[in-house]
């Protein structure tokens, strides 16, 4: 083979490589890309979760203070009622 074959050839793999490798940097790219993108959603939907489960919880514990309230006042009235404290009123 000759010089200036070798010097050709030389060439041309030198260009396939850099191709290839430009390619593989590429695609690199794009998996960070993406997968940055998934975990940006994860992350979002991670907060949104959470917000709504801190939502429910908060209306969870309204609505349970408002029943130990109704039932400690339930509980007073019943006290009175039996020590005859109770509210009178007349029934004809």
């Amino acid at each position: 083979m000759s010089n200036m074959q070798q010097n050709f050839n030389a060439g041309q793999t030198k260009g396939n490589a850099q191709a290839k490798t430009e390619e593989w940097v590429e695609s690199a790219q794009n998996t960070a890309n993406a997968a940055r993108d998934k975990a940006s959603n994860a992350a979002q939907s991670t907060h949104d979760s959470a917000q709504q489960g801190a939502d429910q919880s908060a209306g969870f514990l309204q609505q349970t203070s408002e029943k130990v309230a109704n039932m400690a006042q339930g509980a007073v009235d019943g006290v009175k009622n039996t020590l005859g404290m109770g509210d009178k009123t007349s029934h004809k």
